[in-house]
């Protein structure tokens, strides 16, 4: 029985081709919306958080409080200094801290120019091989740095490989920065984090003879503590050294102690507030598609009335009719769903793979999550059958004779 009601259910819709696919549109629309935004999104989230993987769960970043958006310490009015790092470093758990800098350098190289970021490394072999395995830095050709190499440089690989100077930059090249010549030791592999793709590392000294910083200023602190277990305690503890030592109250540092967990969680919420105005925003769609087929279906019951009646007076009950003018409206909603999914699904994929091929990186992940595939469509199917659910009611009200007389 109940397959003679989905056939001529779909009969039905077969009749009203361009009625049916006008109705199907609008949850098309809208599922089709959920999925690639939500998609592109938790790439999104997928492709940062592998950004910060690279970031050990037992590394914390101290820097002062920022002016604006940029790379760490850039913005800051005041910089930290030596004695930031003294008190940092007499911190009970503290075992290790890397002062570092991160400037914008011009860099000329076969006549053309671009600027790019410089960052310092540690002279000490302990504190230079901590920052190669934290960055998971390895090259692609060459060599890496050594406490040694005075106007040596290590290149990001998309630095290298920029179009931007006509040719690639290759191991044994000399570049210039800021006006003084460096010679190219090793290229960086590429790497799931942009920021090492796009980088110039060289010796603290170098860089501090290149860009004339003062020998006590720095631009953000890495600390490492000897314990993760410990991190959240000794972050604390940074900050209420810093805090007595600049007479500050709680709540008004002008610095900032960060775990690589508590930046991911505030980037994770940021992409939650997203997809909830995604979901918002798709969700008026689905409203005008539900519309679409409660429209659909009161029309369709006042042109069948002559059918519904004959199917009453063979004998059909309300419930029947009820059954089929539903599972009507359902098909609406799961057709539409299942179509709109999968466009989303494929729309997000164009759209990843065409960011990731321009940007030569995973800006955007590619994932299928079937939960969202299903959910979205059993959703659309759920639209469908509340949508229709006063139509079909009304339907199976009719009296036979009315029914028959149209």
């Amino acid at each position: 029985m109940l397959k003679d009601f989905f056939s001529i259910s779909w009969n039905s819709m077969k009749k009203r081709k361009l009625r049916s696919w006008l109705t199907l549109l609008g949850i098309f629309i809208g599922i089709a919306a959920v999925v690639s935004l939500i998609s592109l999104g938790d790439g999104l989230r997928t492709a940062i958080t592998g950004q910060f993987n690279s970031l050990s769960a037992d590394t914390l970043i101290v820097q002062n409080a920022e002016t604006g958006f940029g790379p760490p310490g850039s913005t800051a009015i005041k910089k930290l200094n030596e004695h930031d790092l003294k008190l940092i470093e007499d911190v009970n758990g503290v075992i290790m801290t890397i002062p570092k800098l991160l400037r914008m350098v011009k860099l000329d190289f076969n006549k053309a120019s671009s600027f790019s970021y410089v960052t310092n490394l540690p002279e000490e072999k302990e504190k230079m091989d901590f920052i190669y395995e934290n960055m998971n830095i390895e090259t692609e050709s060459g060599r890496l740095l050594t406490g040694t190499d005075k106007g040596k440089v290590l290149l990001g690989n998309d630095i290298a490989n920029s179009e931007t100077y006509g040719k690639k930059i290759k191991v044994g090249n000399k570049i210039t920065l800021q006006g003084k010549e460096f010679e190219v030791v090793g290229i960086l592999a590429k790497s799931s984090s942009f920021q090492t793709n796009l980088v110039i590392l060289m010796l603290d000294r170098d860089m501090k003879d290149l860009l004339d910083i003062p020998k006590d200023e720095i631009d953000f602190i890495i600390v490492r503590a000897e314990s993760k277990d410990k991190v959240e305690t000794i972050s604390e503890n940074i900050k209420r050294v810093l805090r007595k030592d600049r007479n500050e109250k709680l709540g008004e540092e002008d610095f900032t102690v960060q775990t690589p967990l508590q930046a991911l969680g505030a980037i994770n919420t940021i992409l939650n507030i997203i997809n909830i105005v995604v979901i918002g925003i798709a969700a008026i769609s689905l409203l005008i598609g539900g519309i679409g087929i409660a429209n659909t279906m009161y029309t369709s019951v006042l042109e069948r009335k002559k059918e519904i009646g004959t199917m009453k007076a063979i004998g059909a009950k309300n419930a029947d009719i009820l059954k089929i003018f539903v599972i009507e409206s359902g098909l609406f909603g799961l057709i539409g769903g299942i179509t709109g999914a999968g466009f989303g699904l494929l729309l997000s994929y164009i759209v990843s793979t065409i960011a990731n091929n321009y940007f030569g990186e995973t800006i955007l992940a590619f994932n299928i999550s079937w939960t969202l595939l299903i959910g979205a469509i059993l959703f659309s199917f759920l639209i469908g059958i509340l949508a229709g659910l006063i139509p079909s009611y009304r339907a199976s009200k009719l009296k036979p004779v009315d029914a028959l007389r149209g």
